[in-house]
């Protein structure tokens, strides 16, 4: 029973390193891109698609697993179990690991370009993957200024998505420009949600994130507001005529925003209660991305 009990905890561990909820993140920028691309064009690349996606997912990977690494040089994780690097105890691995992953990402990068015979795509991937790098990455570490929200925004909202939209296009969009900035919300949202529960290690490791910065109360008071800007400005993009009407099935996101906003309001301050409202925010996104990209479809 013991030995049972030992290998269900060390699973949950390794699932909780791994996240795979969290690759949605990778995912939704490609479907929502992809999906504008479809309504103003009629037309979807399904090899470059794929390809795109395949990309997407290496490269939050190769993300995840070189902010293992690098959070163990600083300490910030000597409390965190389902740390990649502290389940194996070989920082050296994770590393190789995370640069094989990017490898492959650009790989299938250049098999777009080569198909296109364009590489304007490479060079805003390239932008996207630096900018997460500068997250964590030395000597910048900008995340420990309190500055990651902003570079996620751009990473995943503005040069991710504009680089999709191109890659089915090979032109420009003021619509999808209008939509990554959605998207580039609802991901940030995820972020700032991850901070809640790591407080006490992040002032130690001297993390100035935005948690630390405003504090838990303040924070959570902030939430709503930025929930709220995700459908807000979907519902401006409608009425003001630059997104369909159907793009308001989006709006299914609300309740999971709710349940987002209260659970974090009643527990901001209690990090085991808090410790999870990053999925739920998860679940925000995965919706209101969903439905966004499907009501461009319709």
């Amino acid at each position: 029973m013991t030995t049972k009990l030992i290998a269900d905890s060390n699973s949950k561990l390794w699932v909780a390193a791994i996240k795979p909820p969290m690759y949605s993140v990778a995912i939704m920028p490609i479907w929502v891109g992809t999906a504008l691309a479809k309504s103003e064009t009629g037309l979807i690349n399904w090899g470059v698609f794929m390809a795109f996606l395949t990309a997407a997912i290496f490269i939050l990977a190769w993300e995840n697993l070189l902010n293992d690494v690098f959070d163990s040089e600083t300490g910030i994780d000597k409390n965190k179990h389902h740390s990649l690097v502290n389940l194996t105890g070989n920082k050296a691995l994770i590393l190789t690991i995370g640069n094989i992953c990017l490898v492959v990402a650009i790989a299938q990068i250049m098999l777009i370009c080569w198909w296109q015979q364009d590489l304007t795509i490479f060079g805003l991937i390239i932008l996207s993957c630096f900018l997460g790098y500068l997250y964590q990455g030395p000597p910048f570490r900008l995340g420990y200024q309190g500055l990651g929200e902003f570079l996620c925004f751009f990473a995943f909202g503005p040069v991710g998505m504009s680089a999709v939209y191109y890659s089915q296009t090979q032109t420009w969009s003021i619509v999808n420009l209008a939509a990554s900035v959605i998207v580039g919300i609802a991901t940030t949202l995820i972020l700032f949600c991850s901070h809640f529960h790591q407080v006490e290690d992040d002032i130690a490791a001297g993390k100035r994130s935005p948690i630390v910065r405003l504090g838990t109360q303040r924070g959570a008071q902030i939430l709503p507001w930025f929930c709220g800007s995700i459908f807000g400005l979907t519902l401006i993009g409608v009425v003001g005529g630059f997104f369909p009407a159907w793009t308001l099935l989006s709006f299914v996101g609300v309740f999971p925003a709710i349940q987002l906003c209260r659970h974090v309001l009643q527990y901001h301050n209690q990090p085991q209660q808090v410790s999870n409202c990053k999925f739920i925010a998860v679940s925000v996104h995965f919706w209101s991305c969903l439905l966004l990209g499907l009501g461009f479809i319709i």
